[in-house]
């Protein structure tokens, strides 16, 4: 059966999931934790990818992410491979260490987001990493210790979070910590783990009976979400994937894009790598980077080596460079 194609978009929200091959673990010891982490908050400060929550257990690891500047796909690619890599070294091991591919479903976000969060941050405890909430509270191999800052996290995104739960950190804390108290009793639930439409249609048990009718629902398992959130995705998932084909195969070089952005801006070419900090100069390498990475789908390194930038500061001048979206995309199309 052939494999279906990601679902992605960036500011999409994704619950992602990895498992080790025919269950092996993938994490023996805090120090392939903490190498694991670092990967992460690596791809976090290139605007890659903000994280909401988080869990890493023996043979598994759960994310709830939000895409920024890369598609899922090459963040996750970046962050597998780079962590198998040194696994294996750190081992003395050779193979695949994940089974397959990651699993991802994109997340309808007001419906699903919270109820995301507390599952993920339950994982340590429903499998016995953490005897009692109480324990869970400073355990720091998910994001619930980061939320209640018992463990410091400063690349979680804890604020979008903890705002749903009160106007103070205090109340927030409290609130969310009542929140995820009330969700000990509910144990494994299939009904976050994607479907679309069967999920808001009460169950797979709805969904076989309205079959044997005459409608026609649209479900994915690649999506939790409403059925209209499916139809919306799909739709704008399509649309985007015939506009980034077009873009590349009109995509003009480096040099040409360098060429045309510096024009936009009304300065010289030359003016973008010679390391001023005029306003126009940081606008036009934001808007170049945006278009470079974001829009072009290339990697930031060979930018970076032109402006004589870090990457890391060739990515977040992507994230900026993308608020003003709309003085940039004109010049690529």
């Amino acid at each position: 059966m052939p494999r279906t194609a990601r679902l992605d978009a960036p500011g999409v929200v994704h619950h992602v999931m990895g498992r080790g091959l025919d269950r092996q673990l993938t994490f023996r010891d805090d120090r392939d934790r903490e190498d694991f982490i670092q990967r992460l908050t690596t791809l976090v400060e290139k605007g890659a990818l903000t994280v909401y929550a988080w869990a890493l257990l023996p043979n598994h690891f759960h994310l709830l992410v939000r895409t920024g500047v890369h598609p899922l796909p090459r963040s996750m690619r970046s962050l597998l491979t780079g962590y198998a890599g040194a696994f294996n070294r750190r081992h003395k091991r050779t193979g695949h260490l994940f089974q397959n591919r990651y699993k991802s479903i994109v997340v309808e976000e007001e419906r699903y987001l919270l109820e995301l969060v507390r599952y993920l941050h339950l994982n340590p405890l429903r499998r016995g990493m953490a005897p009692d909430l109480r324990t869970l509270d400073r355990y720091p191999w998910s994001g619930h210790s980061a939320l209640l800052g018992t463990v410091p996290r400063a690349w979680q995104e804890t604020r979008t979070i903890l705002a749903r739960f009160g106007s103070t950190r205090s109340r927030a804390r409290h609130g969310y910590r009542a929140f995820v108290t009330e969700g000990l009793a509910q144990g494994r639930r299939a009904e976050l783990q994607g479907g679309g439409l069967i999920r808001s249609l009460g169950g797979w048990q709805a969904v076989q009976t309205l079959r044997r009718g005459r409608e026609t629902y649209v479900a994915d398992e690649r999506v939790l979400g409403s059925s209209d959130f499916v139809e919306n995705l799909r739709h704008d998932a399509e649309q985007r994937e015939e506009e980034r084909l077009r873009l590349r195969s009109e995509a003009p070089d480096l040099p040409t894009l360098l060429q045309r952005v510096a024009a936009a801006v009304g300065v010289g070419p030359a003016a973008l790598t010679g390391g001023g900090r005029s306003r126009d100069l940081v606008r036009a390498r934001d808007g170049l980077a945006y278009l470079w990475i974001e829009v072009l789908g290339h990697s930031g390194g060979d930018l970076a080596r032109t402006l004589a930038l870090h990457a890391v500061s060739v990515y977040r001048a992507a994230r900026r460079g993308r608020e003003n979206r709309s003085d940039w995309d004109i010049v690529v199309k």
